[in-house]
C-alpha cells in the first residue's frame, strides 16, 4: 500500500478564486512547488506526475540546466523583439532544424500551438491559393478562430465564432478509400496530429498517413503535422514524423519544446517558405532570447542525457507491466499513452490521484492518459502499476 500524504495538514485559502474566469474544471489539489517528477500540494502530499502540465513538463521540474539556462539568458538579454537580430534566436532555430533532421530547414517561432497551427493554415492558403482545409476527426489544434475551426467537435462545443474563417472538411481517421474523394485540387492544407492527444493518445495507422502524404503531393496540397503534443521526443523519436517515416510540409509544435516555458515553432519545408514575404507573418514575444535559450537547452538535455531512449523503455515497461487492475489495453507512442479502463476513465483518474500519482483523462471515457516527463524512472512505473493493481 502506497504511504499517504498528511491528513492533518490545513490547506492554504485560495486567495484570489473570485478574480479567476471560470472555465477549467480543476483537479482536486492545489501545487505550491514541484521537484523532479513530483508535485507538493498546500496539504502536504506528495504527487507523483504523470501528468506533467499537459505534456509539458518533459524535464520534470526543477532542472538545474533548464534553470541555468533561464537565469543566464534573463540576465543578459531578457528581451528584444524580432526586428532586432539576436544570436540566440538564430541558434535555435538551427538547433531545432539539425534535432528534426527532416528538411524542415525554416523556422518561425510564436507562442502557443494554437498560434504555431495559425500561422501554418495561414502558409498553407498563401502557398497554394485553395480554399479549403481538411482535418482529421477527433483532433485539437487549439482554440483561436483557424485552429478551432479545424478542431473535432469544436462547432457544437466551445467554437462561438458566427463562422468559420475557411471551408473545413473532416475525414475519419484512418479511412484510406476517402482519401482521394475528401483531399481535392481545392484543398490547401491537411492538419493532423499523427498521435492524437485529446482523443486518447490514439496512434493513427502508419499506412493512413503515408495515403495523406501521398495524395497531398500529387495534388500540391501541404501536408501539416501537428505535433504540438506529441513532438519534441514525447514519442521517443524527434518528431512522430520520424518514428513514422512519413515527411509533412511544416511540423507544428509546442509543450516540450520549452518544458514549461512558452514557446511554439513553425518548421517549414523550403517549398513553402520561399512563398514567404516580409511582413506575412508576425509575433511580439515570439522568438524571445529567453524562449530561444530555453529551446536550445531542453534540446540539449533531451539529447546528452538520453531521453528519447528513456522514453522508449519506460513506454515499453509500461505496456509490459501495467495492463492490470482496471487497465485492459493501451494505445499512444512514447509517453504519450492511452490507457484503456474497463470502468469510467474519471474513475481511475479519481482513485489514482486518492493515491497521489496525477494522470489525464481525454475525450474518450475509457481512456486515461499518461503524459510522464521524459525522467521518469521503473521505481516511478512501479508506482503506478502497485496503484492499478490496488485499484483491482
Amino acid at each position: 500500500m502506497l504511504k499517504k500524504g498528511p491528513t492533518n495538514v490545513i490547506p492554504l485559502p485560495r486567495v484570489g478564486d473570485a478574480h479567476l474566469a471560470p472555465v477549467y474544471s480543476m483537479f482536486p489539489l492545489e501545487a505550491v512547488s514541484g521537484e523532479g517528477v513530483y508535485l507538493h500540494t498546500n496539504a502536504g502530499r506528495r504527487v507523483l506526475d504523470l501528468y506533467g502540465g499537459h505534456a509539458v513538463a518533459v524535464l520534470g521540474y526543477g532542472h538545474p540546466r533548464w534553470l541555468e539556462a533561464l537565469t543566464k539568458q534573463a540576465k543578459s538579454l531578457a528581451f528584444q523583439s524580432n526586428a532586432v537580430a539576436v544570436d540566440v534566436r538564430r541558434r535555435a532555430a538551427s538547433r531545432l532544424a539539425r534535432f528534426a533532421d527532416l528538411g524542415l530547414d525554416k523556422v518561425f517561432f510564436v507562442n502557443s500551438g494554437a498560434e504555431a497551427n495559425e500561422n501554418a493554415l495561414k502558409l498553407a492558403f498563401k502557398a497554394t491559393n485553395a480554399k479549403k482545409v481538411v482535418a482529421v476527426e477527433g483532433g485539437f489544434h487549439g482554440r483561436t478562430a483557424a485552429a478551432g475551426a479545424v478542431t473535432w467537435g469544436a462547432k457544437e462545443k466551445w467554437f462561438a465564432f458566427p463562422q468559420a474563417p475557411f471551408e473545413v472538411q473532416f475525414l475519419k481517421a484512418g479511412d484510406i478509400a476517402a482519401i482521394e474523394d475528401v483531399i481535392r485540387d481545392d484543398t490547401a492544407a491537411v492538419i493532423v496530429e499523427p498521435v492524437q492527444g485529446v482523443a486518447g493518445a490514439l496512434d493513427l495507422p502508419k499506412d493512413f498517413l503515408q495515403a495523406l502524404r501521398h495524395r497531398c503531393s500529387e495534388m500540391g496540397t501541404v501536408l501539416i503535422f501537428d505535433e504540438v503534443q506529441c513532438g519534441v521526443g514525447r514519442t521517443g523519436y524527434p518528431f512522430a514524423a520520424n518514428m513514422y517515416g512519413v515527411t509533412p510540409d511544416i511540423i507544428t509544435t509546442a509543450k516540450a519544446l520549452g518544458a514549461g516555458f512558452p514557446v511554439s515553432a513553425v518548421m517549414i519545408a523550403e517549398h513553402v517558405a520561399r512563398q514567404l514575404k516580409l511582413d506575412d507573418l508576425g509575433t511580439t514575444f515570439g522568438g524571445g532570447p529567453m524562449a530561444c535559450a530555453i529551446v536550445e537547452a531542453v534540446i540539449d538535455i533531451i539529447e546528452s542525457e538520453k531521453l528519447m531512449a528513456n522514453v522508449r523503455n519506460m513506454s515499453a515497461e509500461i505496456r509490459k507491466t501495467c495492463k492490470i487492475g482496471p487497465v485492459t489495453d493501451m494505445q499512444g507512442a512514447g509517453l504519450l499513452l492511452g490507457l484503456r479502463t474497463k470502468i469510467p476513465a474519471k474513475e481511475v483518474h479519481a482513485e489514482l490521484l486518492k493515491r497521489d500519482i496525477l494522470t489525464g483523462t481525454s475525450a474518450d471515457p475509457h481512456v486515461v492518459r499518461i503524459l510522464a516527463p521524459y525522467v521518469i524512472e521503473s521505481e516511478h512505473v512501479a508506482q503506478l502499476r502497485e496503484a492499478l493493481r490496488d485499484i483491482g
